[in-house]
Parts: structure tokens; C-alpha cells; sequence
């Protein structure tokens, strides 16, 4: 079972060298490792990689320009050959069993689709426990996923076919774009979880995306509305994105009145205001 693995990298040389040697000592070796440069200023480059890890047995797709993340991810998705995919941030590891685990329970579990593992933190260099609200689980998550990020895009495997049915990621936003994704995908798929320790997610330094884009809220919300129109979406469901959207926008909106910002308040207000009206006549 071939696995296609992409890792979306913006200078971030010395990291992303870290990374792929962490794919390329995998102990399941049916393996197509896929980095994407989304235009790196840093001199990252096919041959520098290679001799630096002594290793060339990965593609190297070079973009002309920093399209951002969620573009890279879909040129690697487009340019792979598995059937199964799986992503790794270029400041994140795994462990030499990540993939032959999963695979393992793929094996095990013939309709699972997208499956996750546990991981561990470090943050600055010293390693810490997630809150509790962030612990892995496993089934349906789309409930869960509307109030947070509950999948790792370095912890998952997806198959393909997934994103066929419920579109690539989304371009046109900075930020939160797995957090989009997720919801699309947890509408009608279980999540299955291998629970085990088996990558290390790294944080605390300032070119991540959660630190660099302000109000992540705002894209959380786009994505929520987006949702509204998906034809998957039951009423259930909706009243549920419905209910989370105006928690959302209160925030925002009462964030953007405080800092004076009075267009960006009447703006969410007003979508608040417009959700409220349609939830509570469904009620």
C-alpha cells in the first residue's frame, strides 16, 4: 500500500531537514516523500537536501512563489501517487513506526478512512502536557471539531478519495485552513486513532501560523459559514454550526468594539444577529 507523504515547507532549511530525514527513516518503506517548497527565500533546494541527509530518494516540487500553505499542500496532492496521503509539517517529526502503525490499523480496520495518532509536545525546547481538550480521540468528531482543531495534519493519514469528494484544501484563506478541512471531512466519516506516542509536535517559535495571523476566529468563522451551504450538512448538524457561529461572532465582534475597530464590530454583529434569527426559528 503505497503512502504518499507531503511536507509544505517556507524557509524553514534546517527543520524541514529534520522532518524528511524523519520520513525517510520510517520503518514501512512503500513510501512516496514529497517536499514542497512554497517558495523559500532561505536557499532550500533539491540539492542542498540531499546532500546535507546523504539521502535522494524524495521529490522536490519548487514553487515560484510563497502561495502559503494550503497551496502546497494541494500541489503535493495533486502531484502524488498513493492511495493513502499523509502530511508533516516541516517543523514536526515522526516517530520510525508512525506509518506501519497505521497502516497496521487500516489492515485492521477495513472502512476506516482518515486516522490520527497521539503525539507529544514540546514547546521552546522543554516538552509539556496538551490540555485535556486536546487529547486525541477517535469517531465522530465533527461536533468537537467545531469548537477546535481535534486532528493534527502532521499526526494524520487520509484517503485520497476523501479529498475528491470534499474538495482540497481551501486557498483562499491564511489561516485555519485545516480546521476547515476537518469539518468537511468529519460530516460523514469517523475518525479512527492509533493510540500511541508515534509523532512530536513543535511550537513557541514565531513563524507559526497559530502566533503570525491575527484573530484566527475570523477564518473559523468563514469556514462555519461556508459550511452552511454543504449538501452533506443534516439539520442536526447545521443547528450545531449554527449555535457555534454565534459564539464566535459575539467574540469577535465584542473584541473588534474594544479595540475601536467599528466596521469589523458591526460586521460580525451583524452575522451573529442574522444566524441568531434563523436558529431560533428552527427551534
Amino acid at each position: 500500500m503505497l503512502v504518499s507523504v507531503i511536507i509544505p515547507v517556507f524557509n524553514r532549511r534546517e527543520l524541514c531537514k529534520r522532518a524528511l530525514l524523519s520520513v525517510l527513516e520510517q520503518s514501512y518503506d512503500n513510501v512516496e516523500t514529497i517536499v514542497v517548497n512554497d517558495g523559500s527565500t532561505d536557499g532550500l533546494n533539491f540539492e542542498d537536501l540531499s546532500k546535507s541527509l546523504g539521502r535522494s530518494d524524495f521529490k522536490f516540487i519548487d514553487l515560484d512563489y510563497n502561495y502559503g500553505v494550503s497551496y502546497a499542500r494541494n500541489r503535493g496532492i495533486e502531484k502524488s501517487q498513493g492511495d493513502w496521503i499523509a502530511f508533516l509539517d516541516s517543523d514536526d517529526t515522526w516517530h520510525k513506526d508512525k506509518i506501519k502503525k497505521q497502516i497496521e490499523f487500516i489492515n485492521d480496520n477495513s472502512d476506516c478512512r482518515i486516522l490520527q495518532t497521539k503525539e507529544i509536545w514540546v514547546r521552546n525546547g522543554v516538552r509539556v502536557n496538551p490540555p485535556k481538550t486536546h487529547e486525541k480521540k477517535s469517531g465522530d468528531l465533527f461536533e468537537v471539531s467545531l469548537k477546535r482543531c481535534m486532528i493534527t495534519p502532521s499526526s494524520v493519514m487520509i484517503k485520497k478519495s476523501i479529498f475528491t469528494e470534499n474538495g482540497y484544501f481551501n486557498e483562499s484563506i491564511p489561516a485555519c485552513e485545516d480546521y476547515d478541512m476537518w469539518l468537511r471531512i468529519t460530516i460523514d466519516n469517523h475518525v479512527g486513532l492509533v493510540d500511541e506516542f508515534l509523532m512530536t509536535r513543535y511550537g513557541g517559535h514565531l513563524d507559526q501560523l497559530s502566533s503570525s495571523v491575527p484573530v484566527l476566529d475570523k477564518y473559523r468563522i468563514r469556514s462555519m459559514l461556508d459550511l452552511l451551504h454543504n449538501k452533506k450538512l443534516d439539520e442536526i448538524r447545521k443547528k450545531k454550526v449554527q449555535k457555534e457561529l454565534i459564539k464566535r461572532c459575539k467574540i469577535v465582534a465584542s473584541g473588534a468594539e474594544k479595540r475601536g475597530k467599528l466596521d469589523e464590530y458591526r460586521r460580525y454583529k451583524k452575522i451573529d444577529e442574522e444566524i441568531k434569527v434563523v436558529f431560533d426559528r428552527s427551534h
